[in-house]
């Protein structure tokens, strides 16, 4: 598919600033599931993949599940933009998504552009119900997480990710974010010793990232404009696969109880280039 507006790769990373991560918010992160990172990325190239919306295919909005009644989405952002790509797979990124994975390569599972639109417009979005994001994957192990950036500014009112803080202490909780009423704390009362979070308001680039297994959602968007926001999932590249079906593998020819070794699932780089050869080394069978 191709890459919307013609911008080459080399251009798209000359332009796109991606800051380490601190040792308080790595400690943060291991401690409560998910942590908050303030100007994450420029907010110039978050002005700019706004802008570069228009070039972009229109997000679908049919509603044939929970989600689409959640937000839209503009599915493999990585795929159809350069500047989105040079984003997620950022050397810099790759040593931030690596220090929350204990320190091994990692792969990007997902990437999407969400709108979630405010109540009231033309094709409004409800909350997103309580989930966790491992539940539904074909993966032998839970080193995932997901970061979530702000393009545009998100006021509390426009339903920011609010997470139950250190729920991913209590393992895998199931699927949820299927049907009406089956969201993770109401299938798990006894989650109630968990906070809720409060509302975060985020500029553009900034950002937030959680746990695989942190149960997390939103409300609908009380606010004016749309809530329009990047994300990414990574795992960590030593992962294997278990056959289970889930759309973004069926179909692949990928082997049972081998790492992700395709291109849907690109390794991210490291800034360090010979830590990124000896990372490389450890996801290769045998090793």
């Amino acid at each position: 598919m191709p890459i919307a507006p013609t911008r080459s790769p080399t251009e798209a990373a000359d332009m796109t600033t991606v800051r380490p991560i601190t040792d308080v918010e790595v400690d943060a992160y291991w401690a409560h599931g998910w942590v908050r990172l303030a100007s994450l990325v420029d907010p110039t190239t978050c002005a700019t993949l706004v802008e570069e919306r228009r070039h972009l295919p229109a997000p679908d909005t049919a509603i044939s599940n929970a989600v689409d009644s959640a937000f839209s989405q503009v599915l493999a952002i990585i795929d159809k933009s350069a500047l989105a790509r040079a984003v997620f797979l950022h050397p810099v990124m790759g040593d931030n998504v690596s220090r929350l994975l204990h320190n091994k390569p990692t792969r990007v599972e997902q990437s999407n552009l969400t709108v979630k639109q405010p109540a009231g417009a033309c094709g409004a979005h409800g909350p997103t119900p309580f989930h966790q994001d491992f539940a539904y994957m074909p993966m032998d192990r839970s080193e995932m997480l997901t970061v979530w950036i702000a393009l545009a500014p998100v006021s509390a009112e426009m339903g920011p990710l609010r997470f139950l803080d250190r729920s991913h202490h209590e393992g895998s909780l199931g699927r949820s974010f299927l049907r009406d009423g089956d969201e993770t704390q109401i299938q798990h009362p006894w989650l109630d010793h968990c906070s809720m979070t409060s509302l975060l308001a985020m500029r553009p680039g900034d950002a937030t990232v959680h746990s695989a297994l942190t149960v997390h959602g939103a409300s609908d968007n009380s606010g004016r404009m749309p809530r329009i926001v990047m994300t990414a999932a990574y795992f960590a590249a030593d992962t294997l696969y278990t056959g289970a079906p889930f759309a973004r593998t069926d179909g692949l020819g990928m082997a049972v109880n081998a790492p992700f070794d395709h291109p849907n699932f690109p390794l991210v780089p490291m800034s360090n280039a010979t830590g990124q050869q000896a990372a490389e080394r450890r996801t290769r069978p045998g090793q």
